[in-house]
């Protein structure tokens, strides 16, 4: 399944191609490798179809930043009728994919990136992370649990409260230790099982506690 079409980046394929190339620069030489004729250089392309295609270096950046949070799907809205079964599937699969991406290369070279900048006077970086990065994801997955609630399948008064109890059941620490060196350890399916009984069982409704075989907290 891809990302939610209402606010996945359109890039095409040599677009995406491009961003890749200029990812790797990044994880392989640092801040000082992300230059307009490096990535040109790498991707090979001109620095004019860059220009044409992101704007300046921020905007590479930012679409850099936007290629990666795409990665983190969620669900198709069109026509989609959720329940318990594709609900619980489409929840899965978003932790899944959102502990592969915080645990790469590019999102740890990114927002190591962005802490080490982070006291610059004019620096974006942290600014663009955020924007084209966490909240994009998070505008996807509260989609998810706010159509869960209204299919009756979950129950809470406040969906940004519900979606931080979902993030931190997947996310814990993981992400700070990852940011400063230690690896993930066992299985991001299993991790993302887990986190998603752990937040059914909280704001599950009878229904789907009954259908998913959990009991009431």
């Amino acid at each position: 399944m891809s990302s939610d079409p209402l606010t996945a980046p359109e890039f095409s394929p040599r677009q995406n191609a491009v961003l890749g190339q200029a990812l790797r620069l990044l994880v392989d030489g640092g801040e000082k490798a992300l230059t307009t004729a490096g990535v040109a250089r790498a991707a090979n392309c001109s620095k004019e179809s860059l220009y044409k295609w992101f704007g300046d270096r921020d905007g590479l950046i930012a679409a850099m930043i936007a290629f990666q949070a795409s990665k983190v799907r969620t669900f198709e809205r069109d026509g989609e009728r959720l329940n318990v079964a594709s609900l619980r599937e489409h929840l899965v699969m978003f932790a899944k994919d959102l502990l592969e991406v915080l645990s790469g290369d590019v999102s740890l070279a990114l927002n190591r990136l962005a802490v080490s900048q982070s006291s610059r006077d004019g620096s974006k970086l942290g600014e663009l992370l955020l924007e084209h990065g966490r909240r994009q994801i998070d505008r996807r997955a509260r989609a998810l649990i706010d159509a869960g609630r209204r299919a009756g399948l979950l129950t809470f008064d406040d969906g940004e409260e519900a979606y931080r109890t979902l993030y931190g059941l997947i996310v814990s620490d993981m992400h700070v230790r990852m940011l400063l060196g230690e690896r993930p350890q066992g299985d991001f399916t299993q991790r993302a099982e887990k986190a998603v009984r752990a937040f059914l069982t909280l704001h599950g409704t009878a229904k789907t506690l009954a259908e998913a075989g959990l009991a009431p907290v």
